[in-house]
């Protein structure tokens, strides 16, 4: 009777008042007042921390299982994603369980989340950039582990590929290239390592264009160009071209027309020979023959050096030279020598 009583002689505003000073009460430790901590929000953090805790320690006994599971190389495009896959589901529990725990229905936070909301964004732009980049580069198979690509004026493999980066093992470039760049420091002109790791945001695949060597077709067609004289034998000289790239570039393989078969299904592709071509250019010097082939996308260097050796030792043997830029001085003026003698009269000293 008594505690009807009681309810009965408190309005619904002072009910409201009480439990919210109840709730939010604030909490002492050592007779110290904690600013702007409460039991609600203390046990909050606590339910966080937790929360942390033991995503943290599943998501590395799931790195462990992967490990043991799948073996191999850390390159391994199994491990990758296996990983990668792992970081996803935990960066979304750890995000959902966040939010379960610190927002409440009747908590009025729109406004603060909308002003934070706000400046996260423009003080994380390109981070966030990046992290959309990072699904754009899962989802649209722009690039993988161990593709060979130039990502924002870098050449080389991909070595990591994380949510906001990517790690490159970088590789020289060839020196036409280089010859056109003086800004690029680089010192080793071709396509083989440096020995250094070069980190780039994701985020650049927005502003530049990506190159990717070995996606869908790991082959390149190469170029050597030879200049020769006019009167030199130049059916034999194509033939000496046609006979090296025979031995070396990729001709009649099963792999290069399968890879070929796929390029011309999935994109709008002009039609493309896979034998090796010599194509001539008359220049005011020389006849510049340019001989054409296709060969793997790795290892280009080796295979270049092996023929070049082979072409100059063929020519050598016909005694045909590689023409190069000469300078004829056809004239000189007219040079007068005078003997002056001095003023006073006297012969002019040694």
């Amino acid at each position: 009777m008594i505690a009807s009583m009681t309810v009965a002689a408190v309005s619904p505003a002072q009910a409201t008042v009480m439990l919210s000073h109840v709730a939010f009460a604030a909490v002492r430790l050592l007779d110290v007042t904690l600013v702007g901590v409460t039991k609600e929000t203390g046990v909050k953090l606590l339910y966080t921390i937790a929360l942390v805790v033991i995503v943290l320690a599943l998501r590395r006994l799931a790195g462990r299982v992967i490990r043991r599971g799948l073996g191999g190389e850390v390159a391994d495009p199994r491990r990758f994603w296996a990983r990668q896959g792992v970081s996803v589901v935990t960066a979304v529990v750890l995000l959902l369980g966040v939010l379960s725990i610190w927002i409440t229905p009747h908590a009025k936070i729109s406004t603060a989340l909308g002003l934070v909301s706000a400046g996260l964004a423009l003080a994380l732009q390109q981070v966030i950039m990046s992290l959309a980049a990072y699904f754009v580069i899962l989802r649209g198979d722009i690039f993988e582990i161990g593709d060979r690509v130039t990502l924002g004026d870098v050449r080389g493999d991909v070595v990591s590929l994380g949510f906001i980066k990517t790690t490159i093992m970088e590789m020289g470039q060839p020196p036409t290239l280089a010859d056109t760049s003086p800004d690029t420091v680089v010192w080793v002109n071709s396509r083989q390592y440096t020995g250094r790791l070069v980190t780039v945001t994701n985020g650049v695949i927005f502003t530049n264009p990506v190159y990717n060597y070995t996606r869908d077709f790991p082959y390149l067609w190469e170029e050597i160009v030879i200049p020769v004289d006019y009167d030199v034998d130049r059916a034999y000289v194509e033939r000496v071209l046609l006979e090296v790239a025979d031995a070396y570039a990729v001709i009649d393989d099963a792999d290069a027309r399968q890879a070929l078969a796929y390029m011309r299904s999935r994109y709008a592709m002009a039609d493309a020979s896979l034998e090796p071509t010599v194509f001539w250019r008359i220049t005011d010097n020389w006849l510049e023959m340019s001989l054409r082939f296709l060969v793997p996308a790795r290892g280009v260097r080796t295979i270049k050096s092996d023929m070049s050796r082979e072409i100059l030792a063929a020519l050598d043997r016909a005694h045909i030279g590689i023409a190069s830029a000469t300078y004829n001085i056809v004239g000189l003026p007219a040079i007068k020598l005078t003997d002056t003698a001095s003023t006073d009269g006297e012969a002019p000293g040694p």
